[in-house]
């Protein structure tokens, strides 16, 4: 026969997922943003010729909407 499991081991447990979830979704909100700034600026780059320019300048532009991601975040939880 199955053991009947506490409710508050079930509400641990479901507390657990919903914060793995949130990390996790920062973490993807991290890497998405710098590797978009990234390709960006490396596409414009061999497009126009203006290596390395605006590879680093689109680099600081994903870093810089990362951040705001990240605050955004953080203010709605």
């Amino acid at each position: 026969m199955a053991k009947a499991v506490p409710r508050d081991d079930k509400k641990q447990k479901k507390e657990l997922w919903r914060a793995v979830a949130f990390f996790s979704q920062v973490a993807t909100t991290i890497v998405a943003s710098i590797l978009i700034g990234v390709f960006l600026g490396r596409f414009l780059d061999n497009l126009l010729g203006t290596t390395p320019w605006l590879l680093l300048v689109f680099s600081l532009l994903g870093v810089g909407a990362a951040i705001k991601a990240i605050f955004d975040l953080g203010m709605k939880k």
